[in-house]
C-alpha cells in the first residue's frame, strides 16, 4: 500500500531526473510545520535549475524561507544541487560527510535538527554508503530513508557500502520501527511506503536469499561476478550490469570476510 505525496509536515517535489536506477527520479522533501514561516530540504538532488527553483517556489508559496539544507547521502542525484540551493537561499548544507558541508554543523549520530518546532532526529544507516544517514520525523511518524529504503525495488550496496553495515542497518530500522510506532518511509526514490514494519522485514529477507544464490552460485562453479549475475540476475536489464557487479562485490566481500569463500576465492 502507498501513499501519493507525503505527510502533514514532508512535500515531495519530484526532480525531473528519471532512470533505471533513480526510477521516477529523486524524492526532494520539503519539510516544515504547518503554518511555520521556516522550512528544510532533505536532498536537493541533481543541479538542476529548474528543479531548484521549483523547491525555491514551493516553499515560498506556503509561506516559508529554506532554513536549513540536508543530505541523506553524497551521490550526486541527491546532493549535487546542493551547493546551487544553499547560495540561492544562505541555508547551510549539513552531511555526514564533512567533505559536502556548507557550513559549520554536520549530521552526527543522535543530532536533532529543529526548524520552527518541527524535529528531524538523524539515525545512522551506513551500508548504501558510508556516510548514508535516515532522518525520523516523529510528529508524522515518519522517515525519510534516501537510498537506504526504496520505494520501489530494493538498494544497490554501492562501491562505496558495504553488506555488513547494511544488514546492521537494517535491524536498527526494524528496532526503530517498533520503538517509534513509525508508520510511513520517505524513499529517496519512487513512492511513499505505508507499511514500514513489512518492507523492513522484506528487505532484510531479500538480503539473506541473495546471498544463499551467491553460495549455490559459488558452489555451481561460478567465480566471476560475471559468472554470478547471469545465474543470480537473470533478465537483468543490462543497463543495470554495473550496479549488479556493485552488489556481487559487495555479496563476496562480505563472505570472504566471514571466511566463507573456497580457497582459491582468497
Amino acid at each position: 500500500m502507498t501513499a501519493p505525496e507525503g505527510t502533514p509536515r514532508a512535500r515531495r517535489i519530484l526532480a525531473p531526473n528519471p532512470s533505471p536506477m533513480t526510477l521516477t527520479g529523486t524524492n526532494t522533501w520539503l519539510i516544515a510545520e504547518p503554518g511555520a514561516t521556516e522550512a528544510m530540504v532533505v536532498d536537493p538532488g541533481p543541479s538542476h535549475p529548474g528543479h531548484l527553483q521549483r523547491v525555491q517556489d514551493e516553499a515560498a508559496a506556503a509561506g516559508q524561507r529554506v532554513t536549513w539544507i540536508l543530505l541523506t547521502h553524497s551521490h550526486p542525484d541527491h546532493a549535487a544541487g546542493a551547493a546551487a540551493l544553499a547560495a540561492a537561499t544562505g541555508a547551510p548544507v549539513l552531511a555526514a560527510d564533512p567533505r559536502y558541508q556548507r557550513g559549520d554543523e554536520g549530521l552526527p549520530p543522535g543530532a536533532v535538527i529543529d526548524s520552527v518546532g518541527c524535529e528531524l532526529h538523524v539515525i545512522p544507516t551506513p551500508g548504501h554508503t558510508a556516510d548514508s544517514v535516515s532522518l525520523h520525523l516523529p510528529a508524522d511518524q515518519a522517515l525519510l530513508t534516501g537510498d537506504t529504503i526504496l520505494g520501489q525495488g530494493t538498494t544497490v550496496i554501492a562501491e562505496d557500502g558495504d553488506l555488513a553495515d547494511y544488514l546492521e542497518t537494517l535491524t536498527r530500522l526494524q528496532d526503530l520501527t517498533a520503538a517509534a510506532d513509525l508508520r510511513v518511509l520517505l524513499p529517496g526514490h519512487g513512492p511513499v511506503l505505508t507499511t514500514p514494519a513489512e518492507t523492513l522485514d522484506y528487505y532484510a529477507a531479500h538480503r539473506q536469499e541473495r546471498l544463499s544464490e551467491i553460495r549455490a552460485a559459488l558452489a555451481g562453479g561460478d567465480r566471476t561476478p560475471t559468472e554470478i549475475i547471469a545465474r543470480v540476475y537473470t533478465g537483468i536489464d543490462p543497463a543495470l550490469h554495473r550496479f549488479a557487479t556493485w552488489s556481487v562485490q559487495a555479496q563476496l566481500r562480505y563472505l570472504r570476510d566471514r571466511g566463507e569463500l573456497p580457497p582459491d576465492m582468497k
